[in-house]
């Protein structure tokens, strides 16, 4: 289930790429499937240990250009044990909503990304997040959980602050904001009936891809995507 879209980004055999709080690397296996050269950082080793795995077996499976590299890297984002300037693409995919110091890492993301480089940055989108917020606590209010809601204006600036600029916008995951609303709304840890045979739904949407719900989710996309994407470029 990819956020972004990886043809706006520009993702071209031999990037090197980073993907920023990676988690078990949903965006990590495209990117390597394109043939960038990607960095996978995490603070999880379950979490990187698993992207590790998943990337081995596309080895196997000859799902990668040769000579196509990988690397797990544990770190964070607020202080990335990387070099200056060491990326032609960086992406950050749900990640900003959990750093109470968001423009140290927007920082270090302008910091490591080349000149002329471009990042994406995905967040959970204001509408869809503050009513989430307002039908439950337990949504937000854990450790490591959400700090904030985004405007996207306001990250936007957050950006621009940085020296990266803002190209454009997207939106995903329309069809996701409905589940999260109903897990809020019976409870997040509640087994509710309802809220498993919408995740069956969701799940089959995502292995069959059928041009109903396709069609349905680019519409209401604009409207209730449950995550907002910007895509930035280093000046």
């Amino acid at each position: 289930m990819l956020t972004l879209d990886y043809d706006r980004l520009d993702v071209q055999a031999g990037n090197d790429l980073l993907d920023l709080g990676c988690g078990e690397g949903r965006h990590t296996f495209e990117a390597y499937r394109r043939g960038a050269n990607v960095v996978s950082l995490d603070l999880s080793h379950a979490d990187l240990a698993t992207t590790r795995t998943w990337t081995g077996a596309m080895d196997l499976a000859g799902e990668r250009p040769a000579g196509t590299r990988t690397a797990p890297v544990v770190g964070d984002l607020r202080s990335l044990p990387l070099p200056d300037a060491s990326f032609d693409r960086v992406i950050a995919s749900e990640v900003l909503e959990h750093i109470e110091d968001d423009a140290r890492a927007v920082a270090e993301i302008a910091r490591v990304l080349k000149p002329g480089g471009l990042a994406a940055i995905t967040v959970p989108r204001w509408l869809p997040e503050r009513i989430c917020w307002a039908l439950s606590d337990e949504y937000h209010a854990n450790e490591g959980g959400h700090v904030r809601i985004y405007r996207a204006s306001d990250l936007a600036s957050l950006c621009r602050d940085a020296g990266l600029e803002h190209t454009g916008t997207g939106h995903a995951h329309a069809l996701h904001s409905v589940y999260w609303w109903l897990k809020c709304a019976v409870g997040v840890h509640r087994d509710a009936a309802v809220v498993r045979a919408y995740h069956r739904l969701l799940v089959w949407d995502i292995v069959k891809k059928p041009r109903t719900t396709r069609v349905l989710e680019q519409v209401l996309n604009p409207v209730i995507g449950k995550s907002v994407v910007l895509y930035l470029r280093k000046a």
